[in-house]
């Protein structure tokens, strides 16, 4: 269980979303994974308040990555389509680390991410070693943030607005989306959004 993570949370207005989607996935997709350690990436969307909300999913080599070197020169050369796109997301979120626990090799479509503090930790793992035995759930994962790596100011950083960030994640991935809705309310969580899987990428390093 050496693997690191990086994932970002953002909103985007209906009428960027085509030039974010096209962004993400003909260039900002292969430039993050031209960077040593970086592993794959997943990007999921939901709807949120009239806007879509897309969350973005690295796999690392390790919880090292998200301060590299390599990595920060990148964010701090953002390329101009990078410059474009960046002011336009909303309720930026971010946060990198190490995976603290998996269960299920497999990837699903379907997910729910749940945010937690760090001091839950525990019991949150408890809940996934559960949550990872019923019927049509694929993997529970869980991840602690490196919250001192993962919010060092960048050039990127510089051009959004209002960025925050999260201490931990609970992520459930499951066949179909029923399980989830039923799975987070059983876990009496506030936010219940649940994500569709609509591009996966892998670096020739994995």
């Amino acid at each position: 269980m050496n693997h690191g993570f990086l994932a970002i949370f953002s909103d985007v207005d209906p009428a960027d979303e085509t030039d974010y989607l096209h962004w993400l996935t003909r260039e900002h997709a292969q430039e993050r994974l031209s960077v040593p350690g970086f592993l794959a990436m997943r990007v999921f969307r939901t709807d949120a308040q009239g806007r879509a909300r897309f969350l973005i999913f690295y796999r690392l080599r390790d919880a090292g990555v998200v301060a590299s070197e390599a990595y920060l020169a990148r964010l701090n050369a953002p390329t101009p389509w990078s410059q474009r796109v960046m002011p336009r997301l909303k309720n930026f979120m971010r946060g990198g680390g190490r995976i603290a626990f998996e269960s299920g090799a497999g990837e699903a479509m379907w997910i729910a991410p749940v945010l937690f503090a760090g001091d839950e930790l525990a019991n949150y793992l408890a809940a996934a070693s559960e949550i990872a035995k019923a019927d049509r759930i694929a993997a529970t994962r869980i991840f602690e943030v490196d919250r001192a790596a993962s919010e060092i100011k960048t050039n990127e950083k510089a051009m959004r607005e209002g960025d925050s960030a999260f201490e931990a994640m609970l992520l459930l991935e499951a066949l179909d989306e029923n399980v989830l809705a039923e799975g987070l309310a059983f876990m009496q969580v506030v936010d219940r959004s649940i994500y569709r899987q609509i591009f996966a990428l892998r670096s020739a390093q994995a």
